[in-house]
């Protein structure tokens, strides 16, 4: 089978030494790769070396340049909108990527969407693989380094343009993905180091652009949810498939899963692989001796949790307000956005 054709987006405002930096890494770490380098409105200095940079590569670089600053969100399109190959990785310039970076991240994104690891100053989130597990479905990425199939962008069309250059945009592209069967993943077979990325615009500005972004993707996906799920001492691991199967359609669809366990359950779920499903599945392991008391401590560790009864009605302790599992299961049903497709960004 023929290696995956791979095209690497780099939007650049400005800072022409650290956006040198990135592409002479993405050139030393990435053969065969095509580059598209989106100058979004930069000054002269960085043209001039983007310019510099690009014309000696011939076919193995596009240039594409704007006379003004689009925004984060609208020169990733753009450079989107120009991509052909089977896989886009977008790399912002903050990002230093090393040897073996790209392999195993092209490949993990063969299930829609995939993000590396990071580390450094401007890491977005730490690690958040289980132990011993080097890739998890994830519903937290960063445009610092996220690749994606192009045949998830032929469906779906660009990042929402009127949202955040952030998580509230990413996080409406996941959930896209998510309804059309697409999965999202993390990866360890990748790693990149990020500096602290450059903010452009007022303290003030962006809050404002946060806060009306989190509104809208609410208003289009619901709110996501903290569930503990308590299933009961005496249950076995076995029976419920069922039921880690509606917990990860939740998880998929920005919900957090808190899964109160004992400690022979819980080995029975990383005998299943249960407990490195995705990032928003967590389990907490009761102690054998005091198992009351831990659960008791969930809850205050927990305050905004919502608390799962399973079906015999096993609960958090008495006087909790339990939700039954078979209401958390409808509510986590996706909203109707099938009129959703690829005029999103427009």
């Amino acid at each position: 089978m023929p290696s995956p054709s791979i095209d690497i987006i780099v939007p650049v405002w400005n800072s022409p030494f650290q956006a040198r930096a990135c592409l002479s890494a993405i050139l030393t770490h990435s053969p065969g790769v095509r580059l598209i380098i989106v100058d979004n409105g930069s000054d002269r200095q960085t043209q001039l070396v983007l310019e510099e940079f690009s014309e000696p590569l011939g076919e193995n670089c596009l240039f594409i340049s704007s006379d003004r600053n689009l925004g984060l969100v609208p020169a990733i399109n753009m450079g989107l909108s120009r991509s052909d190959g089977d896989c886009a990785v977008i790399v912002r310039p903050h990002v230093t990527v090393s040897e073996g970076w790209l392999e195993g991240l092209v490949e993990a994104a063969d299930a829609g969407l995939a993000s590396p690891l990071f580390s450094g100053p401007g890491a977005p989130f730490p690690p958040p693989l289980a132990r011993g597990c080097s890739r998890m479905e994830t519903f937290d990425v960063s445009f610092s380094t996220l690749a994606l199939r192009t045949e998830l962008y032929m469906l779906l069309g660009g990042f929402d343009e009127k949202l955040d250059g952030g998580q509230w945009c990413l996080h409406d592209y996941v959930s896209r993905a998510a309804s059309r069967g697409y999965r999202t993943c993390v990866t360890s077979a990748s790693t990149v180091v990020c500096a602290v990325a450059p903010v452009l615009g007022s303290d003030a500005r962006r809050r404002e652009l946060v806060q009306a972004s989190r509104n809208r993707c609410i208003e289009r996906w619901g709110e996501g949810r903290h569930y503990g799920v308590y299933f009961g001492r005496g249950v076995a691991a076995e029976s419920l498939a069922d039921a880690i199967e509606t917990i990860l359609a939740g998880a998929r669809r920005g919900h957090r899963f808190t899964l109160v366990l004992h400690a022979g359950q819980a080995a029975q779920f990383r005998c299943l692989g249960w407990d490195s499903l995705h990032t928003s599945i967590r389990l907490r392991v009761l102690s054998r001796l005091m198992p009351q008391r831990a659960l008791r401590r969930v809850c205050d560790d927990y305050p905004e949790m919502i608390r799962v009864s399973d079906a015999a009605g096993s609960g958090f302790g008495e006087g909790a307000a339990l939700l039954p599992f078979g209401d958390m299961a409808r509510d986590l049903d996706f909203p109707d956005n099938a009129h959703y497709g690829r005029s999103a960004h427009a």
